[in-house]
């Protein structure tokens, strides 16, 4: 095989709850690799422990419902099943350029400029007006002297 091929599948994992509570895991496991050897037509399944680790996640009892993976045949002849993790491409569109409205206004004969306060020296915070915060007694031991 000269290419590879690579699918992406969801596979439902629903029937997992027939089974005994102490099985259930382990059958998940069995679905997703009989699932590929339907899909792919391949005998030779090898999942990877990340989609292995999604899968035992919660423990034996409690697999998840559904599990998206991704599988691809590989030239030495057996499907690699691993976690599909979404790879969403951000386009970059170009920023409309918008106008900045200046906050200063043209002086005029009958309104005249106001004065801006000096951007050189930070207002001081002052402390806020709430009623301070009792201090609560240490649970420390006494120091003897």
């Amino acid at each position: 095989m000269s290419q590879e091929l690579e699918r992406v599948y969801t596979i439902n994992l629903g029937k997992v709850k027939l089974s005994q509570s102490q099985h259930r895991a382990v059958r998940a496991i069995n679905i997703i690799r009989e699932f590929a050897q339907h899909h792919m037509k391949v005998e030779t399944i090898k999942i990877e422990e990340e989609l292995a680790h999604e899968v035992w996640a919660k423990g034996v009892r409690s697999p998840p419902r559904k599990v998206r993976v991704r599988m691809s045949k590989t030239e030495e002849g057996y499907v690699l099943v691993s976690r599909y993790d979404e790879e969403v491409e951000t386009k970059v569109s170009p920023e409309k350029e918008t106008k900045k409205v200046s906050d200063k206004v043209e002086p005029t004969k009958e309104a005249p400029k106001k004065e801006e306060p000096s951007k050189e020296a930070p207002k001081k915070e002052e402390p806020s007006k709430e009623a301070p915060k009792k201090e609560e007694p240490s649970k420390e031991a006494p120091k003897k002297d």
